[in-house]
């Protein structure tokens, strides 16, 4: 269990499953500059400690998070453009830190999750929504764009329909999330539908998941040429001379649990 130094969010951290909370429930979790540095922080601590096998991103409340603080974005209307620019760079920092987490990250998401809380979703690797979850990208109403996150937006529900949501800034439902890929599965028991997820990665090798992590993120432009081949073939031939590749490979001949792993061990994954 962790002491909570932070304002406006909580973290916790039990048997390897950290969680960071969003907690400004009387302006529905919405962002400002001290919420973001407060998640960078986090999230920058439980990349480096080494009881942390994963990360949970939730919120408490009646919903997930309605984006940037009304009284942000008013600053934001005073500030020139170098300010506009640094300010900008410290949300574009959080979606990084949360996205190149080294670690499983899941996101559990109920109500309401605009703006910029969909592009922490998608920085995410599992986000699960309940039913009455809802999702907007509402910046072009507002005369902006959602820059800073459509990395991660574009990415997970490709451009096509990134084009759509983002121009029309319509609200859509968690069924049409799921449809679009920016959530994986639909449950009103978040707990519930985290808890798979959680075995499975306290059962894989954290080596593995962070290189396989990595690996994902240098495929991303989708080229398949001779610098991916080497980079590909080099990863293989490293991580299986390292020694939790070793571990695992041995383990499985050997037909014991790798040392990472407390259940017991089934070959065929049954």
């Amino acid at each position: 269990m962790l002491s909570n130094p932070y304002k406006f969010i909580e973290c916790r951290l039990e048997q390897g499953v950290a969680e960071l909370i969003l907690n400004r429930v009387e302006v529905h979790n919405a962002f400002d500059e001290v919420m973001i540095s407060e998640m960078i922080q986090a999230i920058e601590h439980f990349a480096k400690d080494s009881q942390c096998n994963m990360l949970i991103l939730r919120a408490n409340g009646k919903n997930f998070s309605a984006g940037a603080d009304l009284n942000w974005m008013r600053k934001q209307a005073q500030m020139d453009f170098e300010q506009n620019l640094t300010d900008a760079h410290e949300l574009a920092k959080l979606m990084h830190v949360l996205d190149k987490f080294p670690k499983p990250t899941i996101a559990l998401v109920q109500g309401a999750a605009f703006g910029g809380a969909l592009g922490l979703i998608c920085c995410c690797d599992i986000a699960i929504a309940n039913t009455r979850a809802s999702f907007c990208l509402s910046e072009v109403k507002l005369g902006l764009i959602p820059a800073v996150i459509s990395p991660y937006v574009v990415r997970a529900m490709g451009n096509r329909q990134s084009r759509r949501f983002m121009l029309t800034a319509e609200r859509f439902s968690a069924d049409v999330a799921l449809t679009h890929q920016v959530i994986h599965e639909i449950n009103d028991d978040l707990d519930a539908a985290a808890t798979p997820f959680i075995a499975a990665f306290n059962a894989n090798s954290p080596q593995g998941m962070a290189w396989a992590k990595n690996l994902v993120s240098h495929l991303e432009n989708g080229v398949i040429d001779d610098a991916t081949l080497n980079f590909t073939s080099e990863q293989i031939a490293r991580i299986r001379v390292s020694n939790e590749g070793q571990e695992g490979l041995n383990a499985f001949f050997e037909k014991r649990p790798p040392t990472w792993q407390a259940v017991k061990f089934d070959p065929l994954g049954a």
